[in-house]
């Protein structure tokens, strides 16, 4: 196998995202992390805004204008939706692989995309070639593509939920899907605000977003996708009192004849060759995925209500992120899928 080392740079070094794929990429056997951008902290080192990087990735922050981007194999762009589609636009034909961290490239059109983010988009050229880059279902393309677009957090965990029964057809109804997911409060980004503030979160917990949050049509699409027909579900996301992670419950009734048995047999069947998907024998706990980029997974029946109820664990700034960004990576460079990513969650 190749040694070869890739030249690697990410364009947004402030936020948790930014800080998340440094620590993943400077341990990367093939990765070679050789630039990070920041325009309002240029001239700063990056250990100067993420002090656990203190000397060991001192290195200096410069403009995107000062990126060699000719000699970069990869750019990963950790930037906020309706900002990024820029740095896409100025650097779609330069040959360098894109991984595109934001909203802007995940949905279907830039109908679509304005429908929903309530903001024009300035390159929908870039959706006839950008791909959904969610490895567990679109490996081959992926492999192929100039352009990624790295999964939300929340549709992430609530996509591999509730791919193996949409994909099989045994939902009695795709519509009826409900998911029912929380997330820390890193998934709101490094900047605060009143939502955010400690003392909003702390001894707190509150639903939002009811029945509009963005990622639901992005959850739709991917599971129409599979299902081969439009999908309408229902997604509500709720804020923890804590820093990392996403529990995701889903509930979606299947057709007769279904059985404990069967539907963890559906769930290992459709997973078998995936090496982050771990199907549990109780619910995950997200202490138990932290720090990783593991999807815990526990189908339950229900043989009262004929439902199956799906329990999804990820860390939203890994799996949900960063550690997907670098997974999809891994497969555009044509290398081991799993490398770089096997850090065992931290707990407690």
């Amino acid at each position: 196998m190749s040694t070869k080392k890739y030249r690697v740079g990410i364009v947004g070094a402030s936020g948790y995202t930014g800080s998340e794929l440094a620590r993943i990429l400077i341990h990367h056997p093939q990765s070679d992390l050789v630039a990070i951008t920041s325009e309002s902290h240029r001239g700063k080192r990056f250990s100067d805004l993420h002090q656990q990087f203190s000397g060991i990735l001192d290195t200096t922050l410069i403009g995107s204008d000062e990126l060699d981007i000719q000699n970069l194999d990869v750019l990963f762009l950790a930037l906020p939706h309706g900002v990024s589609m820029e740095f896409v636009k100025r650097w779609m034909n330069s040959g360098v692989k894109l991984i595109d961290l934001s909203g802007d490239f995940r949905l279907s059109s830039p109908t679509v995309y304005e429908e929903w983010y309530k903001k024009d988009h300035t390159f929908p050229e870039g959706f006839e070639t950008a791909v959904y880059g969610m490895p567990e279902l679109h490996a081959e393309a992926i492999r192929k593509a100039r352009l990624v677009a790295n999964p939300g957090c929340y549709p992430t965990a609530s996509i591999l939920s509730l791919a193996p029964v949409f994909h099989s057809g045994v939902a009695v109804d795709p519509n009826g899907a409900i998911v029912d997911a929380k997330s820390g409060t890193t998934g709101a980004g490094v900047k605060a605000s009143n939502t955010t503030h400690f003392s909003n979160v702390n001894d707190n917990f509150k639903a939002y977003g009811i029945g509009n949050h963005r990622h639901t049509v992005e959850i739709q699409e991917q599971l129409s996708f599979l299902v081969k027909k439009s999908v309408n579900l229902q997604f509500t996301p709720h804020l923890l009192p804590v820093d990392r992670g996403i529990l995701a419950t889903s509930y979606i009734q299947l057709t007769g004849g279904m059985t404990q048995q069967k539907l963890n047999a559906l769930y290992r069947d459709f997973y078998h060759d995936q090496p982050f998907v771990r199907i549990r024998k109780e619910a995950p706990a997200i202490k138990e995925v932290r720090g990783s980029n593991f999807a815990d997974l526990f189908p339950f029946w229900d043989s009262r209500t004929n439902r199956a109820i799906i329990v999804a664990a990820i860390d939203n700034l890994v799996k949900g992120a960063a550690g997907q960004a670098v997974h999809n990576m891994n497969l555009m460079l044509g290398l081991d899928e799993s490398m770089g990513l096997l850090q065992v969650p931290l707990q407690p």
